[in-house]
């Protein structure tokens, strides 16, 4: 057994010292640091914060590679570039393109899925994917190709049931709450509603059907307005999981603070990451189109937001430092919301015994310094 020793240990909200981490290929406790097993092997974290390892629930690439090229080894770049941000799992993320591109994107995560489990596999561990689209609103699009989208098919989407665990789509669409109903009643794929023109009764009629989640809250959705509260307003009002891309550019930050309190453990910290993650300013493409970096901000030739540049660990910093949070508070916006928001938190986001030994070290500026992935450490920084 290992146990991790002289660091803060992100527990439960609490931030906790002279404590330690018991852990093989899952966690076995916290305990005081004086009352460790005999023979276990004392692991220094120097200081450093110990914290759950972060799931990013929607990220179509990093490093170069995207999602929706459907590339085995892209995807598994992706997996192992995301170690240096202390992620140690995620869900590859595809866009609107032509379904058959789709499909070989869904074939390549499947590929994957067991051998992320494995110890020396060299990247983040992949727990599926997220599907964000097609079956979108063509007037909410955002930086989707209108030319790929389709109606809510839920035959077709439930052939790969055993892959897709999330799928972003517009609920107002015809045979909108019919595709939720069948989805949900027959396979663990959460609903998330995005990329929408529906109004507040629609969105609320959405969740009464199923749809359990919302895709990058304010993006690509109706607002929120006294009169017609809108997608957002359904939202806020619904106890529903919630993404914020907290890159303080798709967000005003003014609002962290807000949806913080209002959404509780229900808001969940996510990239939206292009293949240009990791990289310089400069010309990429997603989803088969130009995006355009400068910054923080991806955009498409017309102006259009496409994506961002944001790590998960710096969505962590920034959620910390504009909403007034504890360190503790802010990560579990990127662990145990996570967890929760896809049904795996009985083995993921957290340092409860029993869960897997996903494990980050991160400095004070949330950079991280070592990964963990069920126990076999596969990031640590020079």
């Amino acid at each position: 057994m290992k146990a991790l020793v002289k660091g803060t240990i992100l527990h439960r909200g609490e931030a906790l010292k002279g404590m330690a981490l018991l852990f093989e290929e899952t966690i076995r406790g916290v305990v005081p640091e004086p009352d460790l097993p005999e023979g276990c092997e004392r692991l220094d974290a120097d200081g450093l914060m110990v914290s759950p390892g972060l799931i990013d629930l929607h990220i179509h690439g990093y490093a170069g590679e995207d999602t929706s090229d459907g590339s085995v080894e892209g995807i598994r770049r992706i997996a192992a570039g995301l170690l240096e941000n202390g992620v140690t799992s995620f869900l590859p993320t595809t866009m609107t393109v032509s379904w058959p591109e789709i499909e070989q994107a869904f074939v390549a995560v499947r590929t994957l899925m067991p051998q992320s489990r494995e110890a020396g596999f060299p990247g983040s561990e992949i727990l599926g994917t997220h599907a964000e689209g097609p079956f979108i609103n063509p007037r909410r699009k955002g930086a989707q190709a209108a030319r790929d989208i389709l109606p809510p098919d839920a035959k077709r989407l439930l052939e790969h049931r055993d892959v897709v665990r999330i799928v972003t789509m517009a609920p107002e669409m015809p045979g909108g709450l019919a595709f939720i109903r069948e989805v949900t009643s027959s396979s663990p794929i959460v609903v998330s509603i995005g990329h929408t023109d529906a109004t507040f009764a629609q969105a609320m009629d959405a969740i009464a059907a199923g749809a359990s989640y919302v895709t990058h809250l304010f993006n690509a959705m109706s607002g929120l307005n006294h009169r017609e509260p809108g997608v957002v307003g359904a939202a806020l009002a619904s106890p529903v999981y919630t993404e914020l891309i907290a890159d303080a550019f798709h967000v005003h930050p003014g609002l962290f603070a807000l949806l913080a309190g209002t959404k509780g453990g229900r808001l969940v910290l996510v990239t939206d990451c292009t293949r240009a993650g990791g990289l310089g300013d400069g010309e990429y493409t997603l989803g088969g189109q130009p995006i355009f970096v400068k910054g923080i901000e991806c955009r498409l030739e017309d102006g259009t937001i496409a994506g961002s540049v944001l790590r998960l660990n710096q969505a962590v910093r920034n959620l910390r430092d504009k909403a007034g949070l504890s360190d503790a508070q802010a990560v579990s916006h990127a662990t145990q919301s996570a967890a929760g928001a896809i049904g795996v938190s009985d083995r993921k986001g957290s340092f409860e015994e029993g869960r897997d030994a996903d494990i980050a070290l991160f400095d004070n500026e949330w950079n991280a310094r070592a990964t963990y992935v069920r126990g076999t450490m596969k990031y640590r920084r020079a």
